[in-house]
């Protein structure tokens, strides 16, 4: 090879070496669709979108996350949006939003979370095996009525009558068929049954809208009611603070089901823990946006039920934590 055509050689090397370089294939953008009843902007989902940047997708670089949120009411409009955008993965916080999830689409992965029963409203074939194309976390919050009210008259030894504020319009667990309970009505039934066995007569204080707020409220002291339990719901969640500031103002004591309460001044609170839950439901988004199937991913339970109490209320309400609470806290807010 002569000079002529060895610095030809080397110079075409050099040049096709950046072209080379320029030809790789862009990152895959993963779009990420989230459906809720909370706003974006809400501590809870600021909490799931901080941890999809600790996984590594950062919403407008390697991801985009598309979040819809809404009333019960526009859930499969929300979710039928999403399918159009063609997401990679939908995460549904609640039943409703899990199962408007599903009924938009057969094909798009779903990860479920803050939800009771998924064989029973029909979103899995199985825990073990959901066969379809979901699968999540359950929290059995319907099912903890009884031990909520068993925590109560441990506290309050002498109490005979509570009230359960709950809403009416959670929309059942399936559409199609037979009408199925409300998951907040089986959470009420299960503590009338509870209450039965303790000697304890159950109010149902309804509240299908803000709006109700006073009126349910009003009910509990006008009928002399010892305690409160509030049931998990977005409509109580979202009006956290006004209950709270209700029970403190009426000496109410109150049990909630989050840990979420009792730092913003509640009582007590007995309950999955919601970041262990959505850490858990991240783990399973991460798992399928690298290729694993919802069908072959166990649905999980939760593993901790915490208890958590703020004994700045508990003294404001003149209340004495008994020594057996104290020691099974998870939690105590000073």
């Amino acid at each position: 090879m002569d000079r002529r055509t060895l610095v030809w050689f080397l110079g075409a090397g050099t040049v096709a070496a950046p072209l080379g370089a320029f030809a790789q294939p862009a990152p895959k953008i993963r779009r990420i669709g989230v459906l809720n009843a909370l706003p974006r902007e809400a501590p809870l989902p600021q909490v799931f979108l901080r941890g999809l940047r600790d996984l590594g997708y950062v919403d407008g670089k390697n991801s985009i996350v598309e979040y819809r949120s809404g009333a019960y009411g526009d859930f499969p409009a929300l979710a039928e949006d999403l399918v159009r955008l063609k997401v990679d993965v939908i995460y549904a916080v609640m039943e409703q939003a899990a199962l408007a999830a599903s009924k938009a689409t057969t094909t798009i992965p779903i990860v479920f979370a803050v939800i009771g029963d998924p064989v029973r409203s029909g979103l899995v074939a199985s825990l073990p095996h959901p066969g379809g194309n979901a699968t999540g976390i359950t929290a059995f919050g319907s099912s903890l009525g009884g031990k909520r009210l068993e925590l109560l008259k441990e506290l309050i030894p002498r109490l005979s009558r509570i009230g359960v504020l709950w809403n009416p319009a959670t929309p059942a667990a399936r559409t199609d068929g037979p009408e199925m309970t409300r998951p907040a009505q089986l959470g009420l039934e299960q503590t009338e049954e509870t209450g039965r066995a303790l000697g304890i007569q159950v109010q149902s204080l309804p509240m299908r809208r803000p709006g109700d707020f006073s009126s349910a409220l009003e009910a509990a002291t006008r009928d002399r009611i010892g305690a409160l339990i509030v049931e998990e719901d977005s409509l109580t969640y979202l009006e956290r603070s006004r209950i709270i500031e209700f029970a403190t103002a009426h000496a109410l004591p109150a049990i909630y089901g989050y840990r979420d309460y009792v730092v913003s001044g509640g009582l007590i609170s007995y309950g999955a823990s919601l970041p262990e839950l959505m850490h858990r439901a991240l783990n399973y988004i991460d798992k399928i946006l690298k290729g694993a199937k919802p069908s072959e991913l166990p649905v999980e339970q939760p593993t901790k039920f915490e208890l958590v109490i703020n004994a700045k209320t508990a003294k404001a309400l003149g209340l004495t934590i008994p020594q057996s609470l104290l020691v099974r806290a998870d939690e105590i807010i000073q």
